[in-house]
Order: C-alpha cells, then structure tokens, then sequence
C-alpha cells in the first residue's frame, strides 16, 4: 500500500508542473492564435522541428546502429581507444564548441541549414546511442548470428533480417533520446540558425514571449510549452514498455 501513495506522490509531483502550464496557457485562449500567427507561422516553426527531429533520429540510429554491431562483433586495430573517444564526446562542454561547429558548418555549406542542425545533433547523440546499442549487440547469443550465416544469409542481411529485430527495445530508446534531445533544444538552433523562417519551436516560442524592454508574456509561453510537450508525451506512452526494457537492458549490460 504504501508503495502506491509513494507513486501516486511522485506522479501528481510531476504531473502538477504540466497540468499547471496547460491551465496557464488556456486561462487567454488568444494565446494559441497569436502563436499560430507570429512571424513565419506557427506551422512553419513545427515542420522545421518535425524535419530536424527526423533527420536526428534516422541519423542517430543508421550510425549507431552500425557502429554498434562493429564495436560488439569485430576486432580491429584500435577499437577500444577509437570507443573511448567516441564517449569523450560527453567531457567536452556542450557550449563551447557550437561557434567551431558554425564555422566549420560554413566551410561545408550548410550554415543556417536544418540539415547541419541535424548534423551536429547527431553528433552530440553518437556517445549515448553507441554506448547503448553496442551493449545491445554484445547482449545477443553469437549462436542467433552463426545460425543465420549456415541458413545463407550474409553478415549484411544478418544484421538487418534478424539483429536488428532484436535489438528493437534499444533501437527505440536511442530515438526517443534523439527526438527529445533534437526536439527541444534551445541553444543550438539560436547559435547555429540566423534566418526567422528556419527556427525550430524553442527559439521561435522565445521569440514569441519576447515584449518590449523584455517583459515576457506568461500565458503565450505556457501555451507554446503545451505545443512543444504534446508531441513529447505521445511517444513516451507509446513507446514506454519497449523504451524501458531497452533502457535497462543496455544500461545493466554496460
């Protein structure tokens, strides 16, 4: 019994700060209104993060995937050190190296680009999501594998016909990661995106709260709260039991 008064707590704890911005944002129903006709249009910011979301997640799971199955099945010169460095990623501070990224993204022709957005996404993912599905890969039986290259099938069509559906649950985790880490971030598309019609949501909901001599307009903030959270929401329940048994499973093996 006590255990369900302890959840029941820490669900209405953490469910209070929504429930709040969701009363907030409809207290002046205009809000939602104004939002959808600011600047470029309310449609035009989500598509963009729609898009840089997309490309983050199908990005982040192509290379982690295959780096992944590489660093769980084969020896090469180099591999340990090459993952090491992989993960240092992680110890180099998220800020400091977005003026580099702008610049470098400016000598490839993709600055103020949603694909270079995406692009630096992927790269700030790869630790976490290789970390994750090389655990995943090394958590299956060789024999899975060997069975499938006696039945005929190569390395390649090993790995997609039948590793991969076996490592789904981990596969998921690394994209709603990716999705929640590409879809909410504020700091990378201010720095990196220059032009009004590319901005992702977070920018463009500052942008929107934003009055004179900086006064921010409450409401019209926890309205773009609600619009930016719904999408987040949808796919945690829906992808909840295979996004914690992925979760589990990788961490624990690591």
């Amino acid at each position: 019994m006590s255990r369900y008064l302890t959840l029941s707590a820490l669900a209405v704890l953490f469910l209070f700060p929504l429930v709040w911005s969701g009363y907030a944002s409809l207290e002046e129903p205009s809000n939602y209104l104004e939002m959808a006709g600011f600047g470029e249009g309310l449609g035009t910011y989500a598509t963009n993060s729609v898009l840089v979301s997309v490309m983050t997640v199908g990005g982040t799971l192509v290379v982690s995937a295959l780096g992944g199955y590489g660093f769980a099945r084969f020896d090469f010169p180099g591999k340990n050190l090459l993952f090491l460095a992989t993960l240092a990623i992680l110890m180099v501070p998220y800020a400091t190296i977005l003026i580099p990224l702008y610049v470098l993204l400016g000598y490839i022709g993709l600055q103020n680009s949603l694909v270079g957005l995406s692009l630096v996404f992927v790269m700030f993912q790869l630790p976490f999501a290789l970390f994750m599905m090389r655990n995943a890969f090394e958590g299956l039986p060789r024999e899975l594998e060997e069975a499938a290259l006696v039945d005929g099938c190569g390395t390649f069509r090993a790995f997609t016909r039948i590793l991969l559906h076996a490592v789904r649950p981990a596969l998921v985790t690394v994209g709603l990661f990716a999705f929640l880490a590409s879809w909410n971030d504020f700091f990378a598309p201010l720095i990196l995106l220059n032009d009004g019609s590319s901005f992702t949501l977070p920018v463009a909901v500052v942008s929107m709260t934003q009055h004179t001599f900086g006064a921010i307009d409450y409401g019209m903030l926890q309205a773009g709260v609600m619009v930016m959270a719904i999408p987040c929401l949808i796919l945690f329940i829906v992808l909840q039991r295979h996004y914690v048994r992925g979760f589990m499973s990788g961490a624990l093996r690591g």
